[in-house]
């Protein structure tokens, strides 16, 4: 019966994929398998009927896609709090102890891959969705990617109708030497880190590209409803196993912090002799009840932390110093320095930061420097061992040397910044972050999409965008015809988006979504805005010395005025009716929030604040009225009480709203 063939040649196939991608033990060659996968092929042409998604012949194909649909996680994917050394460590576990008053419970420690995390899901023990973590909120889905990872199971035993399973998708050395080979024989740049190389291969638009980088996948969280699925981790990680993920076996459970330490410094020292980078330990209190018991703060779990192992260092000679002009507009200095191993690889560069820490660090070229790579990946200099004999002093240059703009740095900024919001070095995120959902809401303007423009010279400006014409995109990678047609419809749809939402993206620092709004609703026209000075722009609530700088100094540079005037002719909003404030019970009054209210979000009582008259700000000074404390409050209202600035808890100032 063929049916029954075909299953017997998936159950095989899925056998020795186990085997040879999970276990690294083969026991067919390689032709033996490509033999019982072309069988189980020519079936399945045969038999389209019988085809499933989950057959191992279905691990690659499908067109290439046009873009990457954002998806909300079942529960945040958190990052984690670093222990930096052994003292923080201990601190960590010090904590834990009194948070839970004594109770035993055990660790489990980890090795912390430098990889990509990713949320899989299976429906009835069939892969369904793949979601890379992104903000935490939501991520990315790349499900047609995902299944051509061949460590990620396309079929597992379905022990509940829904499971969740979070891993970290890594690229192994071997791999990434191979492919940055390739990538030098056809003249490409070399990717910087098995990282990068990773997180750029599960995010191509094209699958078959992302099969043929190798990745992997390693398991460590098994879910079910946004929750654990099983009472404690170590049994969850245990099940992964058994359902045919792979996971990693350098774990342990501790049952102290005297074998966590142990566990730790023991992968300090035989890391280099593993096949992909790592550059920590994860432990995790191993109770899912403890887990519950110990909490979460805003960012991350307090039952979990991240030790990460002392940098490597090596001495060698800054050779020249060179500007780089980041996505965002930020002038870094980078140090070329004379080729040196560190750590088993090879660094010519590092990053200076800014002109503080160069001056800092007195660093000059010629000097003799020590480098080290900061969790194992990113090249930095630490100190000057030895003066040059001649050294060459460095200055930041007063002009982008990209575009030759203005370049500008804030009081009390390190950093200077390129403030030309067409600079090419910074027009691809000027790009995404004006076409943003938040912001003008244009659908389908994504990262590749966006290279394409930008790198054909379509786009050289901003304004640019609402010039585009469906049969500009056809030609482009991956672009049909509808999907050009929708895009040119949801630019023309931008144009109705208010005039606070055209002020924000501009990109002006400092100025988001919600100082814009604020900037709009006191001056009512873009002109007024721009022909403001600092102390009548100080007028607008929120409004500080910092941000109205900014503003003065982004309408006062050329290149941006011709944007704005572009964007004018494009259609775009550049007024609204001013908004007059009725006085509330708080009217007049700033308010600072710190730690966690028992009954409202700090969103919550920020909107209640304000819908009361009152005025929220992120630190305490001498005109803060009350600070309005919650438990675990910390530098705030100690700061409070040094300034004697007052403080109420969450019935205090829901009592004066109320008044």
């Amino acid at each position: 019966m063929v049916e029954k063939e075909i299953e017997e040649l998936r159950a095989e196939l899925r056998r020795h994929e186990h085997l040879y991608y999970v276990l690294d033990q083969p026991a067919i060659s390689d032709a033996e398998y490509d033999a019982l996968m072309g069988r189980l092929r020519a079936l399945e042409e045969r038999h389209p009927e019988l085809i499933r998604a989950d057959s191992p012949t279905q691990r690659v194909g499908g067109k290439p896609r046009e873009g990457f649909v954002k998806v909300r996680h079942s529960a945040p994917m958190l990052s984690l709090d670093n222990a930096l050394n052994e003292a923080e460590l201990r601190d960590f576990d010090r904590r834990v102890r009194e948070l839970l008053g004594g109770a035993p419970f055990h660790y489990v420690a980890e090795l912390k891959l430098d990889g990509l995390s990713m949320a899989v899901h299976y429906q009835d023990g069939v892969l369904r969705q793949a979601i890379t973590r992104g903000d935490g909120v939501e991520g990315e889905d790349v499900t047609e990617n995902a299944r051509t990872i061949r460590s990620l199971p396309l079929h597992v035993p379905a022990i509940a109708p829904a499971l969740e399973v979070r891993g970290e998708i890594v690229m192994n050395r071997r791999a990434f030497e191979r492919l940055n080979a390739e990538r030098e024989a056809e003249a490409q740049p070399r990717f910087a880190n098995p990282r990068n190389a990773a997180a750029g291969a599960i995010r191509v638009l094209d699958p078959a590209i992302t099969a043929s980088r190798r990745l992997d996948y390693y398991a460590y969280f098994l879910l079910s409803n946004g929750a654990p699925h099983f009472e404690t981790h170590w049994h969850s990680l245990e099940a992964l196993a058994e359902l045919g993920f792979k996971v990693n076996p350098h774990r342990r459970l501790c049952a102290n912090v005297e074998e966590l330490v142990a566990f730790c410094h023991e992968w300090g020292r035989r890391r280099e002799g593993l096949p992909y980078e790592t550059d920590g330990i994860v432990a995790k209190v191993d109770s899912v009840s403890q887990q519950r018991e110990l909490g979460w703060t805003a960012k991350a779990p307090r039952w979990a932390i991240a030790f990460k192992f002392p940098a490597e260092q090596q001495t060698t000679v800054v050779e020249s110093i060179e500007v780089q002009v980041g996505r965002t507009g930020t002038l870094t200095p980078v140090a070329h320095l004379r080729a040196v191993q560190v750590g088993g690889v090879t660094v010519s560069r590092a990053t200076l930061h800014n002109e503080d820490e160069i001056g800092r660090l007195g660093v000059e070229i010629g000097d003799t420097v020590l480098i080290e790579r900061s969790g194992d990946v990113i090249p930095k200099v630490v100190r000057v061992v030895e003066k040059a004999a001649s050294p060459r002093p460095f200055r930041m240059p007063a002009e982008c040397p990209v575009c030759g703009g203005r370049v500008v740095r804030q009081e009390g900024e390190a950093a200077r910044r390129c403030i030309n919001t067409n600079c090419p070095a910074r027009l691809k995120e000027s790009i995404l972050h004006f076409s943003a959902r938040s912001v003008m809401g244009i659908d389908g303007l994504g990262d590749a999409l966006v290279d394409q423009l930008v790198d054909r010279g379509l786009v050289k400006s901003v304004a640019d965008v609402y010039s585009l014409k469906v049969e500009d995109l056809i030609p482009l990678e991956r672009m049909g015809a509808k999907s050009a047609e929708k895009l040119v419809a949801s630019i023309g749809h931008s144009r109705e988006n208010g005039f606070a939402r055209v002020l924000s993206g501009l990109g002006i620092p400092f100025v988001g979504e919600r100082t814009a709004q604020i900037l709009a609703g006191t001056f009512g026209t873009l002109e007024a805005i721009a022909s403001a000075d600092e102390e009548t722009l100080q007028q607008a609530e929120e409004v500080g010395p910092k941000v109205a700088a900014s503003i003065r100094q982004f309408f006062q540079e050329p290149r941006n005025q011709e944007l704005v005037r572009r964007l004018g002719d494009a259609g775009l909003q550049s007024q609204q009716a001013v908004v007059k404030k009725e006085a509330g019970p708080l009217a007049g009054m700033v308010f600072v929030l710190t730690g966690t209210l028992p009954r409202l979000t700090r969103e919550e009582a920020k909107a209640k604040i304000e819908a009361a008259g009152g005025k929220v700000t992120g630190s305490v000074s001498k005109k803060t009225t009350y600070v309005v404390a919650g438990n675990e409050a910390g530098s705030k209202l100690k700061k409070a009480m040094e300034l004697g600035v007052p403080v109420v808890d969450e019935a205090g100032f829901l009592s004066m709203i109320s008044s």
